[in-house]
């Protein structure tokens, strides 16, 4: 049986570092009105640090009266204090230190290749400092962002970001960034925003390193907008952008952009992306919840096109037949009328204090919770938006094991979300619930019709 004896090892070996007798070695850290000399014992540091094994090695150091001199300028006394009795005592309590000493001592642990306390600080802030590090994610990205290692404290960064996107923006916190710190966050594949927010972000910082005050930016300075940011540009997908946008935000930057992306956006703008309404269907639906945009693209899934599919004089026109309105017919019980099982059938659901809209379409009407699964249709499908102008984050569910939007006989419409969420989530919008948590609600029967090619 091994007896262990560490605590007490590590009590008396923390007394070394006090004992000024036998030290050999002289630590200089700080600099200016800021530095310190710390006495230590090579035989320690060689021992725990494999970067004092190397720092203090002949070809390093230099000497003074046998004395080991070094100079550690770019680490504060406190820090190094800190760095001091961990390795002397393989113990350190962080309960009382500032947040912003701890960011640094992680700092000097990168540098130092302090491995095992790196690791323990990074964990430490991430699960006893989580406030500090929301509320202060721009300091740490900017001290941070070139460490490899420090991907976990990144990326906690990075979702407190990605959570409160709305917010970071307003805040204009986004203008504190340093230039290789918004870039590293730029390229983060979490960081899903939509594009135009991330151009008209990226325009701002820039034009904020330029000149402090916006009033004094002129057309002469697109010159230094366009070197600022020409590491930023290939990041953002302008072809995602509306065509509104680009022309109002992006064009008038048209000079900072480089010549190949520029002509990719116009070569899809003008020729990929239909312009000519003349030559394309755009269903027209009197809806208080969605704009025909949107009607446009639950068509598409209908005809099982993907997102972005352009529609043409030989795709079947649609006609939204509005049968139902809760803010028209009462949002209660009435909702539940009869429709014929073989109309196609639209239902959309606007959510209070949210602009978050749910919808399902039905390819064979509603029908009772009663009948077979044989009732069920793969053509059928659920989806959201994430509101009414939402053209890139909508989500669609359909699939062999989904079910159609049906009226059950108590609750009303019921959605099965599982086959959109991946787990099994229905939503039964019930007259309790319509009164609860909807704002509008919207049922139509869908007809449609070929219309003949036109070539002109």
């Amino acid at each position: 049986m091994a007896l262990i004896f560490h605590s007490s090892l590590s009590k008396d070996l923390s007394l070394i570092l006090n004992d000024s007798n036998d030290f050999n070695v002289i630590i200089q850290v700080g600099e200016n009105q800021n530095m310190k000399e710390f006495r230590a014992h090579s035989i320690i540091l060689n021992a725990r640090s494999a970067y004092f094994k190397g720092a203090l090695s002949n070809n390093w150091i230099t000497k003074r009266d046998n004395m080991i001199m070094f100079s550690k300028p770019n680490i504060t006394p406190k820090i190094f204090e800190m760095i001091l009795i961990y390795l002397y005592s393989g113990e350190l309590d962080l309960t009382e230190k500032k947040s912003e000493d701890i960011l640094e001592l992680l700092v000097a642990s990168d540098e130092m290749l302090f491995e095992e306390l790196f690791n323990s600080v990074q964990d430490y802030l991430i699960q006893n400092r989580k406030t500090w590090l929301d509320q202060n994610y721009v300091l740490i990205l900017n001290r941070v962002h070139n460490l490899d290692t420090c991907m976990k404290l990144q990326e906690c960064c990075v979702e407190t970001i990605y959570a409160n996107m709305e917010q970071f923006v307003d805040s204009k916190k986004f203008l504190s960034f340093n230039k290789d710190a918004l870039y590293c966050l730029f390229k983060y594949d979490s960081i899903h925003i939509k594009e135009i927010i991330a151009w008209n972000t990226l325009i701002e910082w820039g034009i904020n390193q330029i000149s402090k005050n916006h009033k004094d930016y002129n057309n002469e300075n697109y010159e230094d907008l366009k070197i600022m940011l020409e590491e930023f540009i290939p990041l953002i997908e302008i072809t995602k952008i509306t065509s509104e946008d680009f022309y109002h935000k992006v064009r008038p930057y048209k000079s900072i952009i480089p010549i190949n992306i520029y002509e990719e956006a116009m070569v899809y703008y003008y020729i990929e992306q239909p312009k000519s309404f003349d030559n394309i269907n755009i269903p027209r639906i009197e809806s208080k919840i969605i704009k025909s945009k949107l009607a446009n693209i639950i068509v598409n899934w209908i005809d099982k096109k993907y997102h972005g599919t352009c529609r043409t004089k030989m795709d079947p026109v649609y006609k939204f037949n509005l049968v139902y309105r809760g803010s028209r017919d009462g949002i209660d019980k009435s909702f539940k009328c009869e429709h014929d099982d073989k109309k196609k059938t639209l239902v959309l659901v606007k959510i209070k204090q949210s602009n978050k809209i749910f919808g399902g379409y039905s390819s064979n009407g509603f029908f009772s919770s009663e009948k077979s699964p044989e009732s069920y249709h793969n053509d059928s499908f659920i989806f959201t938006f994430e509101n009414n102008e939402d053209t890139q984050y909508m989500k669609l569910g359909r699939g062999p094991n989904f079910q159609n939007v049906y009226n059950c006989d108590f609750t009303g419409f019921n959605f099965s979300w599982n086959a959109l969420f991946g787990r099994e989530h229905n939503l039964c919008v019930n007259y309790y619930y319509l009164c609860k948590i909807v704002e509008e609600i919207e049922t139509f029967t869908i007809t449609s019709a070929f219309l003949e090619r036109i070539i002109s």
